[in-house]
């Protein structure tokens, strides 16, 4: 395969437009490992790519796309063969390095993860960076001491894709899930997925200029940041944890000491893009084998080249329920 489809964004003089068009493989940036690419998945981040935030993406023109899922077609790395089915997330990949809207890739080797036996390609990108994320928020809870007994896990921005995959691992572990969302016609699907209540965001997500505020959650997976995390923070119980991965209402938050010196709260922050790849590995193989989710059907909507603009719109605009999954083939 050396001409491919990908979506380019391009910028003229501040404005940005995006098509489908036919690229070469000789379009690509260096690396060792040339995978076709049969499905990836829309994230936030993508979203903002797209869109031309230059915070994301410095060059244009750019194909986004930060999740990728294939077959290797040729690798310098003894480790990968052609034929290998395989996963990227995370590193540059669709960042400033041409991404998984583009049906050929050309990474690093120390970026590939290969796909884990209990997973078709298709089901690693409704997991994707969103899935990916949600894991290591749970492991990290886990880590720190969380147990079922101990109450209430409180998922904010449940309705979206890190949170839905939160709330469904959260209740496969035999967690009590509270699923944070404004979206009235996301309540079904949550509960599907194991919310054992739905909680208003807007109870959780207004200033509070109290220190402290009444204990209530044992834990918590936050994707929103902002007053949202503020308040998150104050409710928690004593010893509680929050794992911070997301910032869609905002970057900046209010606290004092007050809730960590006296309650022994935790801020545990989660990054899913600079994770040493031995750490991406072992995790994707745990959610192909005793983390896999039997309802991630439940939660994607398939669509292709033809969808995808709009399918991004949807998801800058926050007004995206689930994983939209983009078959490159289809």
């Amino acid at each position: 395969m050396q001409q491919f489809k990908a979506l380019v964004v391009t910028e003229d003089d501040g404005k940005f437009a995006a098509q489908v068009v036919d690229r070469h493989v000789d379009d690509l940036p260096a690396g060792d490992t040339l995978i076709q690419v049969n499905y990836s998945s829309l994230n936030y981040k993508d979203a903002l790519s797209y869109s031309g935030n230059k915070g994301v993406t410095r060059q244009y023109p750019h194909t986004p796309g930060i999740d990728a899922a294939g077959t290797v077609i040729s690798s310098d790395d003894a480790s990968l063969s052609a034929g290998d089915e395989v996963l990227v997330i995370g590193y540059d990949l669709g960042m400033n390095t041409s991404g998984g809207f583009g049906q050929l890739i050309r990474v690093p080797a120390q970026w590939v993860v290969k796909l884990p036996a209990g997973l078709s390609q298709k089901q690693s990108m409704i997991l994707g960076t969103a899935g990916f994320t949600a894991a290591l928020c749970v492991e990290k809870l886990l880590l720190n001491g969380l147990q079922p007994e101990q109450g209430k896990v409180l998922v904010t921005g449940a309705s979206g894709g890190v949170g839905m995959i939160a709330v469904a691992l959260l209740a496969k572990l035999g967690f009590t899930v509270s699923a944070s969302t404004g979206k009235q016609e996301a309540h079904e699907a949550l509960t599907k997925l194991g919310a054992g209540e739905i909680v208003d965001r807007n109870t959780i997500g207004e200033e509070n200029s109290r220190p402290m505020l009444k204990e209530e959650w044992a834990a918590a997976v936050d994707v929103v940041g902002g007053d949202t995390l503020s308040n998150v923070i104050k409710s928690l119980r004593y010893g509680g944890s929050v794992a911070a991965c997301g910032l869609v209402q905002s970057t900046s938050f209010s606290a004092t000491v007050l809730p960590f010196i006296l309650r022994g709260v935790n801020l545990l922050g989660v990054d899913s893009v600079q994770l040493p790849i031995e750490t991406k590995r072992n995790l994707w193989n745990k959610l192909g084998a005793d983390w896999k989710l039997d309802t991630l059907e439940d939660v994607c909507v398939d669509i292709g080249f033809t969808e995808l603009e709009s399918s991004l719109a949807q998801v800058l605009s926050g007004g995206a329920n689930g994983r939209f999954v983009l078959d490159l083939n289809a």
